[in-house]
């Protein structure tokens, strides 16, 4: 089927890229990773294929994750990741097509200016952003519309976005970046510090999610491999449950001084609000087991999970592209400072 003029929403996470259709949906999902030739550049491998190579790559070969904390780390790495994952998607297309993006609340303006640019330089004809913790509430199906306040917290990769919405907008935001890579990270320092065996981001990440918790943890447990910081030889440790809140809880006492912070700037009509709606948790981050009923007892508040909570943001930017053609003209048009309903 040829596509012609195609709008494409795109999610440009720190760990994975999810890109939708107009009219069709989500149409790709897969990590943010591509392996480069070196020193010719020449991509050799974008997505899962690309994430096998992390850390088992020869001298003249790379792979990359040209995002950081998420916003883009490597401009022209990020161009052709980008670039790679569109024809994928539009391989017959004769009109180069509009991009939405989502965005983290915290992005500077050189950072925005750098996303903008890398997807006109990608192929895009016009380029649009939305805020993340936004378009979280849009997916998660929150009544953003209502006159009442709503909080959202987007605990991706490698931020964590919190938001008040009302009548369609942001009436209070904040934003760190920390989010799941930031408890990977906790998680490779602590068996390096409580067992002295250095492991890797990938063997981190499957522990993460096999025993990674913050309260009530159970017997289970998962061996992992590594290098022994004494001997410098291969060494297998035993991860429990038990030993997850203490290597994860600063991560989570982080999320709930930005929840403070947000709070803080709110409104007392909203808080109000918030006591009644709760808090909603979206973004791959908001899985971590007991995170929601820890930040529940801390803030005395309801927290609510959302349904296919990693999902959120790609979800709600997909219902902001029937919105485009609402928008001015212009290469870098802010919808995110527009109200939405």
């Amino acid at each position: 089927m040829k596509l012609f003029g195609s709008d494409v929403g795109v999610d440009l996470g720190t760990a994975a890229l999810r890109m939708s259709l107009k009219g069709k949906g989500v149409v790709l999902q897969a990590p943010s990773v591509l392996a480069v030739e070196k020193p010719s550049g020449r991509v050799l491998a974008v997505g899962e294929e690309a994430l096998k190579m992390l850390g088992r790559t020869p001298a003249n070969l790379a792979a990359i994750r040209p995002m950081s904390q998420g916003v883009i780390s490597d401009y022209d790495m990020a161009v052709k990741l980008l670039r790679e994952h569109l024809r994928s998607i539009l391989p017959f297309s004769t009109v180069k097509p509009r991009l939405l993006f989502s965005v983290p609340g915290s992005i500077s303006s050189v950072e925005e200016r750098a996303v903008v640019q890398a997807g006109l330089q990608a192929g895009a004809r016009k380029v649009y952003l939305l805020e993340a913790p936004l378009a979280a509430a849009i997916g998660a199906g929150l009544p953003i519309g209502e006159a009442a306040g709503r909080m959202v917290v987007d605990i991706g990769a490698g931020t964590t976005d919190v938001a008040v919405l009302s009548l369609g907008g942001i009436c209070a935001s904040g934003s760190i970046r920390l989010g799941g890579d930031a408890m990977r990270d906790a998680l490779v320092r602590y068996v390096r510090r409580e067992h002295g065996v250095i492991i890797g981001e990938t063997m981190a990440e499957e522990a993460k999610g096999k025993v990674g918790c913050l309260t009530a943890p159970g017997d289970r447990s998962c061996e992992v491999r590594g290098r022994d910081l004494l001997s410098g030889l291969p060494r297998l440790v035993n991860l429990t449950e038990a030993e997850m809140p203490g290597a994860l809880e600063e991560s989570c006492l982080r999320i709930l001084e930005a929840i403070r912070g947000v709070l803080e700037l709110t409104p007392p009509e909203m808080v109000s609000d918030i006591s009644r709606n709760g808090i909603t948790l979206t973004g791959g981050g908001s899985r971590l087991r007991g995170l929601a009923e820890t930040l529940e007892e801390q803030t005395h508040l309801p927290v609510l999970l959302a349904d296919d909570g990693e999902d959120c943001v790609i979800a709600g930017v997909t219902r902001v592209l029937d919105k485009l053609d609402e928008m001015r003209d212009g290469p870098l048009n802010l919808m995110r400072r527009k109200q939405l309903t």
